[in-house]
């Protein structure tokens, strides 16, 4: 009887390459949440492919950043645990841009790992997509790369099962770590968090975002519907009046459209509560950074 491939997969690369758009696309639900933002990803999400050769747990990472910041150091430390913890890696460029400062930091950590790496080019679909330049890049950084270099789009699914199939080649063998029914393992509070955190960033200005978080205050059930209260958090007075809006119109459109999200995802109703609050310098916060980060 020949056992079935099981693996973790570490999903590395730099700030908006679309490595969540990506992890998706590979799991075929809206695992986690996607902005142009970069590191709109702050923790290790994990999403689940099953299928006849084995199971893939996938772990979307923070994009890796050179920053002195605490915030980016603790977002770099997510990255790292889940190299730590892999069994195999997935290392995301993007076509689009050229290789730089960062690109070399990535490559250079992933030089020991390069055996048990595959690297996917995203965004082979958008105009100025440059293959051959990423694939020599790779191939000089990492010379032992032998699971192969694959063209992909994320957003269409072009080359998402030649590559799927690539990570279960060399995978090895092993028990499924979740039953099959599962795409991610993620708590609801989590998700609801995330989904709010997604709605508020992708409807403000560009310097806000990374200022603020959600934090789920409260949740209960009442005859057969979640019942959630929950803050979008920012650092300073001043930012609450740009997520609230005029009139509350900003806020209301958030708890909408996040609403309309969370429905596509849970089988209950939800009654979502949502407000704002300040959290000073919560960035510069280490029990804070250790609460929403990890």
């Amino acid at each position: 009887m020949t056992l079935k491939k099981s693996a973790f997969v570490a999903i590395i690369g730099r700030p908006s390459v679309g490595k969540s758009t990506l992890l998706n696309r590979m799991c075929g639900e809206k695992v986690a949440i996607v902005s142009a933002v970069p590191q709109t990803t702050r923790n290790a999400i994990r999403g689940i492919i099953n299928r006849e050769e084995g199971q893939l747990v996938f772990i979307d990472t923070p994009g890796r950043h050179v920053s002195e910041k605490k915030l980016n150091k603790k977002l770099m430390e997510v990255s790292s645990r889940a190299l730590d913890e892999c069994d195999l890696v997935l290392y995301v460029l993007d076509a689009c841009r050229a290789p730089g400062a960062e690109e070399e930091e990535t490559a250079a950590l992933l030089l020991p790992l390069a055996e048990k790496t595959a690297a996917a080019v995203n965004k082979m679909d958008v105009q100025g997509a440059d293959f051959d330049r990423a694939k020599e890049f790779v191939s000089l950084r990492l010379p032992r790369l032998e699971a192969g270099i694959f063209p992909v789009s994320a957003r269409n699914g072009q080359g998402i099962d030649e590559l799927v199939r690539a990570l279960f080649k060399i995978a090895p063998e092993g028990q499924a770590h979740y039953n099959e029914e599962y795409y991610t393992d993620q708590e609801t509070g989590f998700r609801i968090a995330e989904i709010i955190r997604e709605q508020a960033i992708n409807r403000l200005r560009q310097e806000l975002p990374h200022s603020l978080y959600v934090d789920i205050a409260d949740m209960e059930f009442h005859e057969s519907k979640l019942w959630v209260r929950a803050f979008i958090v920012v650092e300073r007075e001043s930012q609450k009046g740009m997520v609230v809006g005029k009139g509350g119109e900003m806020i209301r459109n958030i708890r909408l459209a996040a609403l309309k999200d969370l429905k596509c995802i849970f089988d209950w109703k939800i009654d979502l509560d949502l407000r704002v609050k300040t959290g000073k310098d919560w960035r510069h916060n280490d029990n804070t950074l250790r609460r929403i980060i990890h």
